[in-house]
């Protein structure tokens, strides 16, 4: 019995010596509970970044995509170009107003043209130096002692005179594609086109006509050769008329402005001899009419009276045929009868026995009559 007490003592004291030892240490499977815990978490770490990384994408993506819209404002048309070519051809390639829209750079690029919008350049040939400053403040430069070519533009006359000759021109685009990819620099082709047009018409024209006399069809004669280089080029633009603005060089403006100056006095005087001429003209006009007028209403008189008087000898014709003597003394008879119903007084004076002449004398200025109380 003691046998069997000894083993199971000691087992049992074996037992209690073993739970000391391990007394304060994890039980065996708590490792296994940890290491699950952290994947857990890892992976919730890691479905939490995929989600937002998915958000952030999709939000990057709709950013992308709304880049792409865009607005055509009332006055320009629009063109899309994907990797550098225009998408649609002709008129469905030109974006009226409204919004629009294209996939972002660098797929597609949108180029704005102003079709509707008036365009304006100005000449660079034929005029003095001068900055952009003086021209916003109205200020020339002093003139130089001569003129310098180096930085002094001029165009020659016709007759072989300098002067200073500049434009502006407006235009309108028509075509947009070919004035947009045809061309590297279209603006500078159209400006290219007005110089050449100044230098053309200022060679056609004497400077006398260029300054003063013939300004418009200095004008002009710019406006067609600008028709004609235009057509060529076919830039695709319709211009209006250029507005020149022509000076003699700033060095012998002076001397101009005396001869314009007597040329403007001949030009009064020849004004004031013409009006006189067309006042004198119509004057004589008006009175030859009157005169003209006067003589025909008195040649009209005359022929019918003369018409009348033939008529009445006519008529008195047969009574003379027939007896002259008595016809000429009935006639004598009623012209004295005439004459004696209108004298205010008659004299008869009988002829003399002897058939001599009666010398008569008349008092021409009457005497007054005098009143009772003075007889």
């Amino acid at each position: 019995m003691s046998d069997h007490k000894h083993p199971h003592d000691h087992s049992h004291g074996e037992h209690h010596h073993e739970e000391d030892h391990g007394h304060g240490a994890p039980a065996p499977g708590a490792p296994v509970m940890i290491e699950d815990a952290g994947s857990r978490a890892l992976s919730e770490a890691l479905r939490s970044s995929f989600v937002i990384v998915r958000v952030l994408m999709a939000g990057l993506v709709l950013l992308f995509l709304a880049s792409g819209f865009f607005t055509v404002g009332p006055h320009e048309k629009k063109i899309i170009l994907r990797f550098g070519k225009p998408v649609g051809e002709g008129e469905k390639a030109l974006l009226g107003p409204g919004f629009h829209w294209a996939f972002p750079a660098p797929i597609d690029e949108v180029v704005s043209v102003p079709v509707t919008q008036i365009q304006q350049l100005n000449s660079t040939v034929g005029w003095y130096a001068t900055t952009p400053a003086m021209e916003a403040a109205k200020a020339e430069p002093p003139p130089g002692p001569s003129l310098n070519p180096a930085i002094d533009g001029y165009v020659l006359t016709g007759d072989a005179n300098i002067i200073h000759l500049r434009a502006t021109l407006r235009y309108r685009i028509t075509d947009p594609i070919r004035y947009t990819f045809d061309f590297s620099d279209a603006p500078a082709l159209v400006r290219n086109a007005l110089n050449n047009a100044l230098l053309f018409a200022s060679s056609q024209y004497t400077v006398d006509n260029a300054l003063t006399r013939d300004v418009t069809g200095l004008r002009d004669r710019v406006y067609n050769r600008l028709l004609q280089l235009i057509d060529q080029q076919a830039l695709g633009i319709e211009i209006e008329s250029p507005t020149l603005q022509a000076i003699p060089p700033r060095q012998l403006s002076v001397s101009f402005e005396q001869v314009s100056h007597v040329a403007m006095q001949s030009q009064k005087l020849l004004n004031e001899a013409r009006s006189y001429e067309n006042e004198t003209l119509s004057k004589a006009r008006s009175e030859a009419t009157a005169r003209i007028n006067a003589g025909e209403t008195e040649k009209t008189r005359l022929v019918e009276f003369v018409a009348a008087e033939a008529k009445k000898f006519q008529d008195l014709l047969p009574q003379y045929s027939l007896n002259p003597e008595l016809f000429v003394q009935l006639r004598q008879a009623e012209v004295l009868q005439r004459v004696m119903m209108n004298a205010q007084e008659k004299i008869y004076i009988p002829s003399r026995a002897d058939g001599q002449k009666r010398e008569l004398r008349l008092q021409l200025n009457r005497e007054p009559q005098k009143s009772g109380a003075q007889q």
